[in-house]
């Protein structure tokens, strides 16, 4: 397997020390808009080094990317770009009849007139329209595969095939008592990400209603969160969870809910109140004239960099899924979860927590792929496949997952 990794941010650099650990894979191009990030993931893997090769590309241009598949004789396109860029990138591994993989799928539109009721474009609409085309070229698209979407529908197949006989609800929820030290502002992921998923109109999935929208932060409930983490608020958030358990996995209702806290929410209530949350660039005055910017791009250039917040941050990170339902003739109702201490993921990776865990999954089911385990063409979710042998693989990796009945 030839490996063309798009985006060596936190994640994808995170990606790449993952990766280097493991046999599967014959070499890896760790490509960037900016070279000199790529080159540092690249030189920070020290004599695990030789299997992997910078290489600079603008994830919005098709053309440069089949260029860089073809020139390295990539077999498989692995996205660790924020969801701007999936649409030329799933564009790129069709067009080279290659495979692909992400961790957050295209994005979505809100409904023109009823935004908080009805959706409009979902989450993976764009790309699950060309599912004949990947099909009939003989080639996956595996999509939302990294924490969340990603292991947690994982979990979601795993509760289907050996919990439940049937389920009530599927409800993805994430939390975490990770602070960060000199900072009254920093989240842990891609704020670009954060705001787009947190500001966007909710999704859940009703059996007998379908898919239908919320407001932002609506229904808000304490959820227990288990390895000393503790109660935290979660609030509902658009994620394609929501949209990719329901193609696979027969569940009556089905929904997302983040523990964001009382000032993260506040915090991005005012960046959407100041028009901050925005995408279309506006003129903005500099010392060497005008210049079109985007405000979100803005907040994003003034905050953090989440990969580099390691050393201050302290704390864990939990994603799971909780299920309801029954199993022979008894209500039943489980969480499965996945928790990462910071401390160890730095200690053992140098890579913080959050980054960390959501890079661990595509490797994994890179691996699974490499070695022929998980097989498949068209595109398809996580859940399209068989959980066992992946969850047996985290464990291999030294990151067990958990289960509680609740």
């Amino acid at each position: 397997m030839r490996i063309l990794l798009v985006g060596a941010g936190g994640v994808g650099t995170a990606v790449t020390r993952i990766a280097a650990r493991r046999p599967f894979f014959d070499h890896m191009v760790v490509a960037d808009y900016d070279l000199p990030r790529a080159k540092s993931a690249v030189a920070a893997l020290g004599e695990h080094a030789t299997r992997f090769t910078p290489a600079r590309v603008d994830a919005a241009d098709t053309k440069a990317v089949i260029a860089l598949l073809a020139e390295h004789r990539c077999n498989v396109l692995l996205n660790a770009t924020d969801p701007r860029f999936v649409l030329p990138l799933f564009e790129a591994a069709l067009s080279q009849g290659v495979s692909y993989l992400d961790m957050a799928m295209s994005m979505s539109r809100p409904h023109p007139d009823r935004p908080y009721e009805k959706v409009g474009v979902k989450l993976g609409d764009e790309q699950f329209a060309r599912a004949p085309e990947w099909t009939a070229a003989d080639c996956l698209a595996l999509v939302g595969m990294g924490v969340e979407p990603g292991l947690a529908d994982v979990f979601a197949r795993y509760a289907a095939d050996e919990l439940f006989d049937d389920i009530e609800e599927i409800g993805i929820r994430d939390g975490g008592n990770l602070t960060v030290e000199g900072y009254d502002f920093a989240p842990s992921f891609s704020i670009w990400t954060t705001i787009e998923e947190c500001l966007n109109p909710p999704v859940i999935y009703e059996r007998d209603r379908g898919w239908y929208t919320t407001e932002p932060f609506s229904e808000p409930e304490i959820f227990d969160f288990p390895e000393g983490i503790g109660p935290v608020e979660c609030v509902n958030v658009e994620h394609e969870e929501v949209l990719l358990v329901p193609r696979w996995i027969p569940a009556r209702r089905v929904t997302f809910k983040y523990g964001l806290g009382e000032d993260f929410i506040g915090t991005l209530k005012t960046l959407h109140a100041l028009g901050v949350d925005s995408t279309e660039p506006v003129p903005v005055m500099t010392d060497r004239g005008t210049a079109r910017v985007s405000p979100r791009d803005l907040v994003a250039a003034v905050l953090p960099d989440p990969a580099e917040l390691g050393d201050r941050m302290h704390g864990k990170t939990c994603a799971g899924t909780w299920v309801k339902g029954v199993k022979d003739g008894r209500e039943r109702e489980v969480y499965l979860y996945h928790v990462v201490d910071n401390q160890w993921s730095m200690r053992e990776y140098g890579s913080q927590a959050v980054v960390w865990q959501t890079a661990v999954n595509p490797v994994i089911a890179l691996e699974l792929l490499a070695n022929g385990v998980w097989k498949g063409t068209g595109v398809l979710g996580p859940e399209a496949f068989e959980p066992r042998p992946y969850l047996d693989l985290l464990v291999e990796y030294g990151s067990p997952w958990g289960m509680r009945e609740q």
